[in-house]
């Protein structure tokens, strides 16, 4: 068995590649640059070059693939049918996807594939909270228009259900939504950073516009700014309300927001 995994460097892509190196699997790492990914995985992954957005250069990357792990990324919306449709030719068996959101073209073509599959729905990341580090450490402020209540997942929870549904059996056709134990609001994940860090942090509430143009000003587009803060203004209810799916298909608790922090805290 070779598991392919593309977005390989990403918040989850790494995890994956590190949970499936834990259970003794062969791993094919896709990046575009593989000379620095190395670095950053264990001894033994085979690090190759290449992306995901572009399927037709991915031959030699799927050469004896049986398992990929697909991260829907953008610019994959349009080539993810064409990236499914040349893994099934070239024999991938059984694929996990972590949706971009929504089930668009990418989640479509992989259910429509054939093959075993498994949707992984993971609602709001916690490393989203590393877009405070720099006002942390320059300010000691968090500024953001919503003080809303989302049940955050870990990244490495993601990754545990996905490489459980690679390996094991009981989970093709399944949409897993992913969140962690508990919902927090914006206030709560501030106070939780205050006592690792043991420093005062502010809360400093902005406008709707504020907080689009602040996303757009990192070159993302305007509608996509708008529906992320439209997210935060109004999240569904899949994002607010834990739901036990890490623990039921990984067999362990799922990671709570306190343990997130005590991993990342030398970074705000």
């Amino acid at each position: 068995m070779t598991v392919l995994v593309t977005g390989a460097t990403g918040n989850t892509g790494r995890h994956v590649v590190a949970e499936l190196v834990r259970r003794g699997q062969r791993v094919r790492a896709l990046s575009r640059n593989p000379d620095a990914a190395r670095s950053r995985f264990p001894a033994g992954v085979d690090v190759v070059a290449g992306t995901h957005t572009e399927p037709a250069t991915l031959a030699d990357a799927l050469d004896g693939v049986t398992h990929l792990h697909i991260t829907v990324t953008a610019g994959l919306a349009e080539v993810g049918p064409e990236l499914v449709r040349r893994a099934v030719d070239a024999g991938v068996r059984r694929m996990t996807v972590l949706w971009g959101g929504y089930v668009g073209p990418v989640e479509q073509a992989v259910a429509d594939s054939g093959v075993e599959w498994t949707r992984l729905e993971p609602q709001e990341f916690m490393s989203n909270t590393l877009t405070w580090a720099d006002s942390i450490r320059a300010e000691g402020v968090v500024r953001e228009p919503y003080d809303f209540s989302s049940a955050l997942v870990h990244e490495a929870d993601i990754a545990a259900v996905a490489v459980t549904a690679l390996l094991e059996d009981g989970h093709a056709g399944h949409a897993y939504n992913l969140t962690g134990p508990q919902a927090l609001t914006t206030r709560e994940r501030i106070a939780i950073l205050a006592e690792a860090l043991r420093r005062e942090i502010t809360f400093t509430p902005i406008t709707h516009d504020q907080a689009v143009d602040r996303l757009t000003a990192t070159g993302v587009s305007r509608a996509d700014a708008e529906y992320v803060v439209g997210w935060y203004a109004s999240p569904p209810e899949e994002a607010t309300t834990p739901v036990d799916t890490v623990t039921r298909v990984t067999g362990r608790p799922a990671r709570t927001f306190t343990h997130w922090v005590t991993e990342h805290v030398d970074r705000f």
